[in-house]
């Protein structure tokens, strides 16, 4: 018996290790369709013999923990940096995946209390758990949507079209439908319910087409040139930066030669996250003899700084958006809102300090949370435009970037150089994707040891400079869209989802009554 218990414990967790095969880099979609139905067939199996809850909870987390492990693996390489948190190392690379894998123990222990008796209505119910278990995931405390099976089709910008209209939570919950159906031939009760995988694929098909129209659709919308141009740099410089000591002049010289000014040239030039180490927004200024002689007033600077704020005795720090004319003096500045846990800020900070943790990317103190996201409307010499700034991971929260979509642009700017050579960059790009397409509008990400691109509303990646290279991309022309249905409504759609998943495990309930 205790063999048999083991095996099944080697057997779930070796189905999420190879689910995380799906995910970017990788994007073997085929495997899902293994893995899903596999798990599915196992607990509608185990439910036939077991009605133990707690078992089928442990189930769900060896399930979890396998997929967890095997792709986030790379969040313990931000603590290679400092020899203070190295100790740290074997607890995150079992401690992170174990606490996600609780969300996903939830999904089996709620289909063995609620599980109806029609197979069909099971495959509803257990998609609808799994989507909406996602959900609480990327919002509960400060949310971690990072590798929802969705981003399996993060290169099929036809099918992740649909997305503009559902947005990435509905289609991921269609995604986990899609993944599971092919159990049905397995568990079907008749012939007829076969119909019901194949609809899924179907659904899949019009997905395709929808998206290639618009792809059509964008290609002939007329394109409007700029009368000036954004700059994306890409950088690598290390990110030992930050505990050697670096001279802030040798970096400062070695992103103005990639950036490759020209006097007369309207350009907004955007420097990745964090970059230049040890200073901040009021002591940029300080080195305005390194800028004289390559910008003039025709240049701006986007670049991720420092900044902070005296309040009484104390002084509050902010990792920060800002926006510089060329004498330095700033424009403009948004503070980030979602700070990074551990990376950014401390949680239960006065007790954690006392045993001697701190946050991974500063020495002095947690960061400060920034009070809103405001569109930057920058007017400045002639130049008129507007951006949602995201500073790093807030580019991962689907329907929770914004609230008004009266801007042209995102800017997204990161430091990857914290993921290492992992699959970590990978996946933290992808997510751009998703939100250019949600949104209907270009992203423009520069990055720091990271792949940097402007990626369309169609999610079509139009310039790229890949991690690990120095560059930059210019753009100077672009097209625009309708404001996208999703962009309207946010995540109220994938409520809509849900009652039309609740309705279908009636229906079929109903059906198995009749």
């Amino acid at each position: 018996m205790k063999r048999k218990f083991y095996i099944e414990l080697i057997f779930l967790i070796l189905l999420g290790a190879l689910t995380s095969l799906s995910l970017p880099p990788f994007n073997y979609i085929i495997i899902n369709f293994l893995t899903f139905s596999l798990f599915f067939i196992f607990l509608i199996k185990k439910i036939e013999l077991y009605k133990n809850k707690k078992l089928f909870f442990f189930y769900g987390w060896l399930f979890g923990f396998g997929y967890f492990v095997s792709n986030l693996y790379w969040i313990s390489i931000s603590l290679t940096f400092d020899e203070n948190f190295k100790f740290l190392i074997p607890f995150t690379v079992v401690l992170v995946p174990s606490f996600l894998a609780l969300f996903y123990g939830l999904i089996p222990y709620l289909l063995i209390i609620l599980k109806p008796k029609k197979i069909l209505s099971s495959f509803f119910l257990f998609s609808l758990i799994f989507g909406i278990v996602e959900f609480i995931r990327g919002s509960i405390l400060t949310g971690f949507p990072w590798n929802l099976i969705a981003y399996s089709f993060s290169n099929q910008p036809e099918i992740l079209s649909i997305t503009s209209i559902i947005g990435t939570y509905s289609f991921n919950l269609f995604c986990i439908s899609l993944f599971t159906s092919p159990s049905i031939f397995i568990l079907r009760d008749n012939k007829k319910e076969i119909s019901i995988c194949i609809a899924f694929f179907i659904t899949t098909i019009s997905f395709y087409v929808f998206g290639s129209q618009n792809l059509e659709k964008f290609k002939n919308e007329q394109t409007e040139k700029l009368d000036y141009k954004i700059r994306i740099l890409n950088s690598n410089i290390n990110i030992d930066r930050f505990y050697e000591n670096i001279d802030p002049v040798s970096v400062i010289e070695e992103l103005i030669e990639i950036s490759s000014p020209k006097k007369k040239e309207k350009v907004i030039f955007i420097w990745p996250e964090g970059i230049i180490p040890g200073i901040s927004q009021d002591q940029l200024k300080d080195y305005k003899w390194l800028f004289k002689d390559k910008f003039d007033e025709n240049h701006l600077l986007a670049i991720g700084i420092n900044s902070k704020k005296k309040e009484k005795q104390n002084v509050r720090y902010f990792n920060s958006l800002s926006i510089f004319d060329h004498n330095l003096n700033t424009v403009n500045s948004y503070k980030k809102i979602n700070l990074v846990p551990f990376g950014e800020f401390l949680p239960f900070e006065n007790v954690l300090k006392s045993i001697g943790l701190k946050t991974i990317t500063n020495e002095y103190q947690s960061y400060s949370k920034g009070e809103e996201r405001n569109i930057i409307d920058l007017k400045y010499n002639n130049l008129s435009v507007k951006i949602l700034p995201l500073i790093c991971y807030e580019i991962i929260y689907s329907g929770k970037i914004f609230t008004n979509s009266n801007f042209d642009y995102i800017v997204n700017i990161s430091e990857d150089g914290w993921f290492g050579k992992s699959i970590g960059p990978e996946q933290h790009f992808t997510h751009s994707i998703f939100r250019a397409i949600e949104s209907g509008k270009y992203v423009l990400r520069s990055a720091n040891n990271g792949a940097t691109a402007i990626i369309n509303p169609m999610g079509i990646i139009e310039q790229k400079v890949d991690k690990n290279k120095s560059g930059y991309i210019d753009l100077s022309e672009s097209r625009k869209i309708e404001t996208t249905l999703f962009a309207k409504f946010g995540n109220k759609i994938f409520g809509f989802i849900i009652l039309l998943y609740i309705f279908l495990i009636f229906s079929f309930k109903k059906l198995r009554n009749e």
